[in-house]
Order: C-alpha cells, then sequence, then structure tokens
C-alpha cells in the first residue's frame, strides 16, 4: 500500500507552490503601491493639476512612454516567470526556453556549453533592454519638458516693455505658464521614471534567475 511519503512530489509550477510564482507576486505588490499612490493623488487633484500646469501637453507624451514601457514590463514579466517555473520542472517534451537549450548543448563539450549559455544570457538581457531604455527617456522627456518651459517663460518677457504696467500681466503670465510646464514635466518625468525602473529591476532579477536555473538544467543533463 502506498504511503504520503511514497508519493512522487510535483512540480512547482503544479503543487501550488507559491514560490513558483513569487516574481509575479513581487511585481503585482510593486504596482499596487504605486497605484495606490496614483488614486491618493487623483483624490487630492494633483494628477489633474500636472496635466493642466503643461500647456504643450509634454505630460501627456511622458505618461504613454510610460504605459507602454510598463506593458511591456507585465509580458516580460509574466512570461518570464512562466519560463522560470518550466525550466525548475523540467520536461523535454514541453515547450520552453530550457527545454530549447538543453536541446542544443546536448552532446557538446564543456567549452560549446559556455558559449551557449554565454549567448542566452546575452539573448535573454538584450530582451529588456528596450525597457531600460524606455524608462531612462522619461527622465530625458522631462528634461527636454524642461527646457521648453524654460523657453515659453523667457519669450514672454520683453525687458523694454517692463517698465509698462499694461505689459507687466501678460509677462508675469508667460512666466508662469512657462515655469508650470518646466518644474510638471520634469516632476512627472523623474516619477514615473523611478517607477518604470523598479519594474525593470524586478525584471531583471527574474531574468538572471531563469538563465541560471536554465543553463543549470542544461549542466545537469550533460553530466548524467
Amino acid at each position: 500500500m502506498a504511503t504520503k511519503d511514497d508519493a512522487a512530489p510535483l512540480p512547482a509550477s503544479q503543487s501550488g507552490d507559491p514560490h513558483s510564482h513569487l516574481l509575479i507576486l513581487r511585481f503585482a505588490l510593486l504596482n499596487i503601491i504605486a497605484v495606490a499612490l496614483v488614486v491618493l493623488a487623483l483624490a487630492n487633484g494633483l494628477v489633474q493639476q500636472a496635466f493642466e500646469a503643461d500647456e504643450t501637453r509634454f505630460v501627456t507624451v511622458i505618461a504613454l512612454v510610460f504605459l507602454v514601457g510598463l506593458g511591456l514590463c507585465v509580458w516580460r514579466v509574466v512570461w518570464t516567470s512562466r519560463e522560470i517555473n518550466k525550466a525548475r520542472a523540467f520536461d523535454p517534451a514541453v515547450p520552453s526556453r530550457a527545454a530549447r537549450y538543453v536541446a542544443t548543448t546536448a552532446g557538446k563539450d564543456s567549452q560549446s556549453r559556455q558559449t551557449m549559455a554565454s549567448s542566452l544570457r546575452l539573448e535573454l538581457s538584450q530582451n529588456i533592454t528596450i525597457i531600460r531604455h524606455m524608462g531612462s527617456s522619461l527622465v530625458f522627456l522631462g528634461l527636454i519638458g524642461t527646457v521648453i518651459g524654460f523657453i515659453i517663460a523667457l519669450s514672454g518677457v520683453d525687458p523694454d516693455l517692463a517698465s509698462d504696467t499694461e505689459n507687466i500681466g501678460p509677462m508675469v503670465s508667460a512666466l508662469i505658464s512657462g515655469m508650470s510646464t518646466a518644474l510638471t514635466t520634469t516632476l512627472v518625468g523623474g516619477v514615473l521614471n523611478v517607477w518604470l525602473m523598479a519594474n525593470y529591476q524586478l525584471l531583471a532579477t527574474g531574468t538572471v534567475r531563469l538563465i541560471n536555473t536554465t543553463v543549470e538544467r542544461g549542466e545537469d543533463l550533460a553530466g548524467a
């Protein structure tokens, strides 16, 4: 009669082990906190003020770039988590990145496997590089918005008309509008950069785990 100890352990992806979805859980927790802060900002009218203060609509451009980057990050996190689970519960009959790697390295010598492992690291690292670039671009877009804001502010100031009280009002209005654009775009770009880069770091950590697990499976089977 079979006992409980005789039962074969289920793979991590089938046993309900929370560690099998740890990357997704961390990603979800990070973004739940970030979304909660955004909701708090919305409730206090800060988000509306950020969009209304920027007459150039540069804040909208920054927000769209961020949303595209976050969408790519979501897709890569889900894919990476799934591939990590497949690598841990390795089955050559199940299509996965680990199965492809093991099939490629089968019968190869140690030096060839090291070369293929390096290629795997390069491939998977490059797949998420675009997200890092998009995160960095948020800061640069914010700086561009800052420059545009200063240009708007200074373009409305005419020293020759400063002594005319009737012209002071429009000059002050242009100055305030330009400074609002400059400060708002800088702030939005910086905040969204931190948010996206935090997600990127989680994804990069998961990618390293996938690479290491995949290479370990290849080495285990090569030495079997």
